[in-house]
């Protein structure tokens, strides 16, 4: 009887050793979009492993960490599915308008392109425009005109397709100025709607 629960024990011992062997992270460094150089200090059991290059990569387990070198392959083998169901990152997009009014410059008609291109490319958009005006006028005044822009957006949107319900819009006046300016000084940058696509 005494033998049967000592192989029980040593049994449920040795098994729970194999699941803690088993059980190991990857930490591995991903290139940034736009060629960045990323860095990463990983930490366990007082030791240090720096990666500081993409594909640089550790594994964590009850031994101390290690570095090696990760391939695209090996990421796209281990971590595919999970990288293939992240969101998009988001992208952002600026129209400027004409003054005073709620019409886009012409240079912003393309801009318009480029953004509707983007859109077809996501399968559920998730939309937030915020709309801006220079320094000239009334607070009250921007407050307006600034939220009749980023509706004209809105607009412009849900007549591609969008779902309303989708997109957020919201004026800021001038409170948010792109280029610094005194009060009452006209700048086209900053007669604009911001546009972020998630």
């Amino acid at each position: 009887m005494r033998t049967r629960r000592r192989v029980h024990v040593f049994a449920m011992l040795l098994a729970v050793v194999l699941a803690a062997c088993a059980t190991q992270e990857q930490v591995i460094l991903l290139p940034e979009e736009g060629g960045g150089a990323p860095s990463l200090a990983v930490s366990q059991h007082g030791h240090d492993v720096l990666l500081d290059h993409p594909y640089a990569a550790t594994e964590l387990s009850l031994a101390d960490p290690w570095r090696y070198e990760a391939t695209p392959a090996e990421i796209q083998r281990t971590f595919g599915a999970a990288l293939a169901a992240q969101p998009s990152r988001a992208t952002h997009f600026t129209l400027n308008f004409v003054e005073g009014s709620d019409e886009l410059t012409p240079d912003s008609q393309q801009t318009l392109a480029a953004m509707f291109a983007d859109l077809a490319k996501r399968p559920v958009p998730d939309i937030v425009v915020i709309g801006h005006t220079d320094a000239v006028g009334s607070d009250d005044y921007n407050d307006q005109l600034a939220l009749k822009r980023a509706q004209a957006v809105r607009v412009m949107l849900s007549a591609r397709g969008i779902p309303e319900q989708d997109i957020v819009a919201v004026g800021r006046g001038k409170r948010e100025l792109l280029i610094p300016t005194p009060d009452g000084v006209a700048e086209p940058r900053n007669r604009r709607v911001e546009i972020v696509v998630r």
